[in-house]
Order: C-alpha cells, then structure tokens, then sequence
C-alpha cells in the first residue's frame, strides 16, 4: 500500500497536470513505443521550438487529470505507453512537428487530443497538421490580393492610354502620382 506521502504526491501531480489542460489549447496523447534516445532528444527540440511541453506521464496520471480538467472522451486511448504534448500558445505548429515526426516513424502515433477545447480524433488532427502555417497562409493571402490590385492597376493605365489616344483630356485624382506625360500635357496647353 502506498503510503501517504506519495499519494498526497500524485494528488498534487494530478491537480497541477488538470490544471496545465484547463489552459491548453492542444493537448495531444501519443504512442511513443520504440522511440530511441536520439529521435526523443529531437522531438522534444521541436515540440519546446513550437512552445509545447513533452512529457511521459503514467496513464492513470493522466485519466485522472483529464477527468479532474472534464475531458472525458479520451479515456479509450490511454492505452501502452503514452506521451503528452501540451501547449498554452499555437496549436497548429506542435501539432506540425508530432505529426512530421510521426510520417518517419512507423511506432510513434497521435492517438487522439484536445484542440481549443473540442476532443478530435487523430484523422482530424493529422488533417489540421497538414495544413500550411498561418505565415504560408497570410504570405498566400498577401500575393493574391497584390495580384488582383497589379490588373486592377494595369487595367486602368490601359484605359487612360486608350482615352489619350482618342484625344480626350485625362483626368488624374489627387490620390494618384501623375505620370511624366501628364506633367507635361498642362505646359503644352499654355504654350498654344
């Protein structure tokens, strides 16, 4: 029989992880099985890259956290040895580099976790993994809209070109810069 000290350990060891999982925006629940030292050292460079904790934590530690922070659909998966990926900050990018790490490695598995609260299953987590990083996406965004304002820009300097050409008189907004041949045309009209 445990003695009283260390159950009054693992209490306060199960109120501090239920507490880190009430805050977490991911918490992921993973088969670590037959990671070497090496691979381990590099996974954990990642995860803390990315602002994620990695920690191998008994499963009944982590039942009970769960069931302590209300997340109860997760029990099915503590199952074998399981590591716990808990970040406060971005979900996305840890969820990245578990998901990277495990596409090599046919032992190490996302079992399931918990993203901004809702439990997700591990297709759904490795979908999100896939996705591009909000950078990418911004980066993406950002080139689409300077495409469109690019044709929208040539579209109307073809316009003014083609009303110049026909001889009618170009009017220019005070928001826009005049070109050279509209800096000239007023001196030409007072010189007539």
């Amino acid at each position: 029989m445990a003695s009283e000290k260390i159950l009054k350990q693992k209490k306060e060891e199960v109120t501090k992880l239920a507490e880190e999982m009430k805050e977490a925006k991911l918490i992921l629940l993973v088969d670590y099985r037959g990671i070497n030292v090496t691979d381990d050292t590099t996974l954990r460079k990642d995860l803390r890259n990315a602002s994620a904790k990695y920690t191998v934590i008994k499963n009944n530690i982590i039942r009970r956290a769960l069931a302590e922070a209300g997340i109860t659909e997760l029990e099915d998966k503590l199952e074998g040895p399981t590591a716990l990926v808990i970040s406060t900050g971005d979900y996305l990018e840890p969820s990245k580099a578990v998901y990277n790490y495990s596409k090599d490695k046919d032992f190490y598995n996302i079992k399931g976790g918990v993203i901004d609260g809702k439990v997700m299953t591990t297709e759904e987590i490795i979908t999100l993994a896939k996705l591009p990083s909000r950078e990418t996406l911004l980066s993406m965004l950002a080139g689409a809209l300077l495409g469109n304002i690019s044709k929208i820009a040539v579209a109307l300097d073809q316009v003014r070109k083609q009303k110049e050409e026909a001889g009618e008189k170009v009017t220019v907004s005070a928001a826009a810069e005049p070109t050279a041949a509209e800096t000239t045309a007023p001196e030409a009209d007072k010189a007539e």
